[in-house]
């Protein structure tokens, strides 16, 4: 499996979601799996859309259908989708969270009783 890649579960799980299927109204998608791996690669990789590798097409047509899916909430869906499963595969955790204790900062460091020994001899 490639680094960026989707497991088969995960592909299973939003699949029906995306539009472009054989049954839906207009145009039909070329390949949807492929267009949600690009996206997972440019935002795990933090790459600009035009640093793309080729597999994935050209960059601007990813682009315009990230845009267009982002204008029609399927990304949304998605999310809320999987963030129904509750694996923690990815725990996100930023200091807006996790506070430091009042005194892990400033507070003066003991000496050790060498370096106090040091001082008491120079008086």
């Amino acid at each position: 499996m490639r680094r960026y890649a989707l497991r088969d579960d995960q592909w299973e799980k939003i699949q029906n979601l995306l539009p472009g299927k054989k049954s839906d109204p207009g145009r039909t998608a070329k390949d949807n799996k492929l267009f949600v791996e690009a996206v997972l690669y440019r935002y795990r990789a933090g790459i600009p859309w035009r640093d793309l590798p080729g597999r994935f097409g050209s960059f601007k047509t990813v682009y315009n259908r990230f845009n267009n899916w982002n204008k029609k909430g399927i990304w949304e869906q998605v999310f809320k989708l999987l963030a129904e499963d509750k694996d923690n595969e990815y725990a996100m955790i930023d200091s807006t969270i996790v506070r430091a204790h009042q005194h892990s900062a400033g507070a003066r460091k003991k000496k050790t009783n060498a370096k106090q020994s040091e001082e008491v001899a120079e008086d």
